[in-house]
């Protein structure tokens, strides 16, 4: 059941974000979005009351975990709780690891694996208190399997990949029913290419997604589908691929 569930998205201002919130927000969700870009966030906001749904927002850098707790906060505030976040921000300047690109890699981890943590670190303790809460994160196919050019990047996404799943089995251990939904996309038309700066991995990935790339609304529609599940059923994984990808 999607109606009146209350739930926070990071990485809202675009892509897979801004998708996801306008799908939930018109089902009946009340959204609270987190992003850097405040006028973007805005704008969405904007649009889905004018659509007649419920939306709210707070500028988060999902690197400062104070950040990240306000943005918990104004939810609970805004619309008197939380049950769902969505760990969505991340960046993918992906390249080869000959290229040593380490402010990159830097930036990868502080976004794509502590960002995730300090999502979870900010609802945990509501969700114990409650013994109730839907934990949602974007990994991506580099977090199941391995890909040339893109070695920090899956690093980041395996990672993420086996804390969902730890979350999910120290739930049921303790009985807090904690679910947990990893996201596994492919090639999703998205600003993350947007982040590659090496030359040759650009140039590269850009055909590729050209190709065979698919809209955001797809993997909103797969979460759309995770929340409306039932308290006692945990869907907790989804590999999501244009039907043209190998």
């Amino acid at each position: 059941m999607i109606k009146d569930k209350v739930v926070v998205i990071t990485g809202a201002s675009s892509g897979i974000g801004e998708a996801t919130a306008k799908l939930l927000a018109k089902n009946g969700a009340k959204v609270v979005l987190g992003a850097r870009r405040e006028n973007r966030l805005q704008a969405i906001v904007d649009d889905i009351k004018k659509a007649g749904g419920q939306a709210a927002y707070k500028v988060t850098d999902v690197r400062d975990a104070k950040e990240v707790s306000d943005l918990v906060s104004l939810a609970k505030s805004e619309f008197g709780g939380l049950d769902v976040i969505f760990n969505n921000a991340g960046i993918m300047p992906s390249s080869p690891i000959s290229a040593l690109h380490t402010e990159e890699w830097n930036n990868m981890i502080d976004i794509n694996i502590k960002g995730v943590l300090n999502g979870v670190a900010a609802v945990m303790p509501d969700f114990v208190k409650n013994k109730q809460g839907h934990i949602i994160t974007t990994s991506s196919v580099a977090g199941i399997k391995s890909f040339a050019g893109a070695g920090v990047y899956g690093a980041t996404k395996f990672a993420v990949r086996n804390l969902m799943e730890v979350i999910r089995m120290e739930s049921a251990q303790e009985g807090t029913n904690i679910r947990t939904t990893t996201l596994y996309p492919a090639a999703i038309n998205t600003e993350l290419l947007h982040t590659i700066t090496d030359a040759d991995t650009k140039k590269n990935m850009n055909a590729f997604y050209e190709q065979v790339g698919i809209s955001p609304e797809a993997i909103a529609r797969v979460v759309n589908f995770a929340v409306d599940q039932p308290a006692d059923v945990n869907v907790n994984e989804f590999t999501i691929y244009p039907t043209k990808q190998m």
